[in-house]
């Protein structure tokens, strides 16, 4: 795939999701103000192209003042998110602000989902790093997968736990058959699979179905690879993190 098509493609279709946009996305910022009178935009330190970090926007979903709940996970049905903010993550408008992202160049409307580098320096094994060959994007087969079936799998009771083991190798192997398989076509195929997810959700009618790469991504876990190089322990002896995972 021509990558400066793909940008051009980025570039148009960005500029005008955010005109076509703009209204939803002005009432969602004043609904996310109304809600806890605190800064409307979530600001992400995240891993972007080529390992360099970059500052992913979306609206704000949860409470400043987090009280006795201070997983850096979003667990299932999660104290911390306020009302508006819940339907503002089952109806995907959060991630709007990002379109600006995809305007700077550090995003693409379809790539791997960008990681927190904490999880990216001990969790990501070194075929993962073709994951940081190209942009990461707003939509994938692994974040759709996450969307559809993420809460579930993180669970409530330790979400950090449920998200390194459970959910992470299994986003990561999807996304990593969408790198290999590439093109404008497929990128079409995954806008308008995530459009009629977002739809089917919104109107309450989830679906669940596996995604078509699920079984070449399972080939992909089951691969023996080398071992991996022993990384050090973070100084403040933190567990892995999915920080942005708690805004997404």
């Amino acid at each position: 795939m021509s990558a400066v098509l793909k940008r051009v493609l980025d570039v148009v279709l960005s500029l005008i999701a955010l005109v076509v946009l703009s209204p939803i996305l002005s009432l969602a910022a004043f609904g996310v103000w109304l809600s806890d009178r605190s800064p409307i935009l979530y600001r992400a330190r995240l891993t972007g192209r080529n390992g360099r970090p970059f500052t992913m926007y979306k609206l704000r979903t949860m409470r400043v003042n987090h009280g006795a709940f201070q997983s850096v996970i979003t667990a299932d049905q999660d104290p911390r998110v306020f009302p508006f903010g819940a339907w503002l993550r089952r109806a995907k408008v959060d991630e709007l602000p990002q379109l600006i992202n995809i305007l700077r160049g550090d995003m693409s409307i379809v790539g791997p989902r960008p990681e927190h580098p904490d999880i990216v320096t001990r969790h990501y094994q070194p075929e993962h790093r073709e994951l940081l060959d190209v942009r990461p994007g707003l939509t994938s087969p692994g974040t759709l997968y996450d969307y559809a079936h993420g809460d579930a799998i993180v669970g409530r009771s330790d979400p950090e736990r449920g998200y390194v083991e459970r959910l992470l190798p299994l986003r990561l192997a999807l996304d990593l058959v969408y790198v290999r398989r590439a093109s404008l076509a497929y990128d079409a195929a995954l806008v308008a699979r995530t459009v009629r997810m977002i739809a089917a959700t919104v109107l309450g009618r989830r679906t669940s179905e596996d995604p078509p790469e699920l079984i070449q991504a399972r080939h992909l876990l089951a691969a023996p690879r080398p071992p991996r190089p022993a990384t050090p322990e973070p100084r403040d002896g933190g567990t892995s993190r999915r920080t942005a995972a708690a805004q997404l």
